[in-house]
């Protein structure tokens, strides 16, 4: 069936250019409403038709981090499922794991319509949503009746961020009352610090403002879930030095690199049709193809400088088994993917798993950790 609706794709893809948010969130209340008769009769078998046409069950793929169990290393990542309401329906779609959010303290609506692009020349898209959210109080009730339908079945993250209302320097609170609503959850969480679209927000990837939120939230922490930062692709290395080394002192179980980048060069695209105005003068965060390099180099540094004792989740322009490999051999335990995802449909998710374990065949390795940053000397 799914198999069938493929040749589609493009043409869905048309009809979604001139509303691409609205045609997201019509997407995410069709998978909510799937959830939700998935003991009916119909909902059964539409969930084993997902879990035939893009689920990918091989043993080399699988790895337990954190305590945590992985069947495969591709996650969803943040931005995609920004309240959760679809939660529960991601493993169905082959993920490994996936990552909700952002959410934030304080409800929120996001930045004024239209906030979100699609750069197709660029294979990139174009985000100034704002960390639009519920809220963390009532994204944990949405969470708590989605887990009592249905356990989770993949490790499942929340990705943290500040609610713009919130002073920078009493951010470290707002991230630690997020937590303290969602902890029971989810199963790992993410500090965010670098989304470009809430206004100074990172500025607090400087070494003491991240350090109080660090310090803060690992008190906070009393049932030790595994807590990462995710970092910009624009900072320069001696700040990720830096934030390498705050992930050592407050025993961080990694880094996710990276986050949206807000730099221009090398587009294709000039304007955008939308709105008129040149690329340069449009506020927001580019994701996609633009920052697939960078984001690659930003891993193998880490990798490099930490001597691979620091697991990294690597995102940024995934839409190729080669550039899951790539991240992965430069230092990446984990993938995270959205841009790629949108753009080329669900089936990129079992084409990307399949072609990982060919590389895995054509090196001569039996497992997939074997794999990860076995070209992480490869640095420019």
């Amino acid at each position: 069936m799914f198999n069938l609706a493929k040749p589609l794709y493009p043409f869905l893809l048309t009809a979604a250019k001139n509303n691409p948010e609205g045609a997201h969130l019509q997407l995410l209340k069709t998978l909510s409403t799937l959830d939700r008769t998935r003991h009916t009769l119909g909902g059964r078998w539409l969930l084993s038709q997902l879990d035939q046409s893009f689920g990918v069950d091989d043993p080399r793929l699988k790895q337990t981090l954190w305590g945590l169990t992985f069947d495969n290393p591709v996650g969803l990542a943040a931005g995609c499922d920004k309240d959760g309401i679809a939660a529960a329906m991601w493993s169905h779609l082959g993920f490994g794991f996936a990552e909700l959010g952002a959410v934030t303290l304080h409800a929120q609506p996001g930045n004024p319509r239209p906030r979100l692009f699609r750069l197709p020349l660029d294979k990139a898209a174009l985000n100034r949503l704002g960390a639009n959210n519920q809220g963390a109080e009532i994204i944990a009730q949405t969470l708590r009746e989605i887990w009592q339908r249905n356990p989770r079945t993949i490790p499942i993250g929340i990705n943290l961020c500040k609610s713009k209302i919130t002073p920078l320097e009493e951010a470290a609170k707002d991230y630690v009352g997020s937590f303290r609503y969602l902890e029971d959850q989810a199963d790992y969480f993410v500090v965010n610090v670098s989304s470009p679209n809430t206004p100074g927000l990172r500025s607090l990837q400087e070494g003491e403002q991240l350090s109080t939120i660090l310090q803060e939230l690992q008190e906070a922490n009393q049932q030790h879930k595994p807590l990462f930062v995710k970092i910009s692709p624009d900072l320069d290395w001696e700040t990720i030095l830096t934030i390498i080394e705050l992930a050592q002192i407050y025993n961080l179980a990694g880094i996710i690199a990276t986050n949206t980048t807000i730099k221009r060069e090398g587009l294709t695209t000039k304007i955008l049709p939308e709105t008129g105005n040149t690329i340069e003068d449009e506020a927001g965060g580019i994701s996609g193809i633009p920052v697939r390099d960078r984001s690659t180099e930003i891993i193998r540094f880490i990798y490099q400088k930490t001597q691979g004792k620091l697991p990294i989740i690597g995102v940024g322009g995934i839409f190729t088994p080669e550039d899951a490999w790539d991240k992965i051999t430069a230092g990446a335990s984990l993938l995270q993917l959205y841009t790629g995802w949108i753009y080329q449909g669900p089936w990129i998710i079992p084409q990307i798993l399949t072609g990982l374990v060919k590389k895995l065949e054509q090196e001569g390795l039996s497992h997939l950790s074997q794999g990860v940053g076995i070209k992480s000397n490869n640095f420019h």
